[in-house]
């Protein structure tokens, strides 16, 4: 199984981003991802991630100006960013667990798949 995000970028205060992760190979099925960031020296937080109804939990900190949406067709899940900060300067990262393990934006509860990752930097 890989993950691949993309749509990283650096961009101004106020502006926008959509980030991308398609996941590609046997996965489980049914299969619920997740977006987390990370920057140096902190721990890796939970951003939006989706329930096993298929709803999306967020952070307190993006309720509102971020929006989180899978396309099972495509395996792709999407992340739309909308009136950034430099709060929000951070590596994203996607994830895929089992529906069944997902304990919400706590991360213990994503033990499965991870991508690399994409930068993104607000200033």
């Amino acid at each position: 199984v890989q993950l691949v995000e993309s749509g990283g970028d650096s961009v101004q205060a106020g502006g926008s981003l959509r980030l991308s992760c398609v996941v590609s190979g046997s996965t489980y099925r049914p299969y619920c991802m997740g977006w987390f960031r990370q920057t140096p020296g902190k721990e890796r937080e939970g951003v939006a991630v989706e329930e096993g109804d298929g709803t999306f939990t967020y952070a307190d900190s993006v309720k509102g100006r971020f929006t989180a949406s899978k396309d099972n067709t495509k395996n792709t899940l999407y992340l739309q960013m909308s009136n950034l900060n430099p709060e929000d300067t951070a590596m994203y990262y996607c994830a895929s667990e089992r529906c069944a393990a997902v304990t919400g934006l706590d991360l213990l509860g994503w033990q499965g798949y991870w991508g690399q990752g994409t930068q993104v930097t607000v200033s």
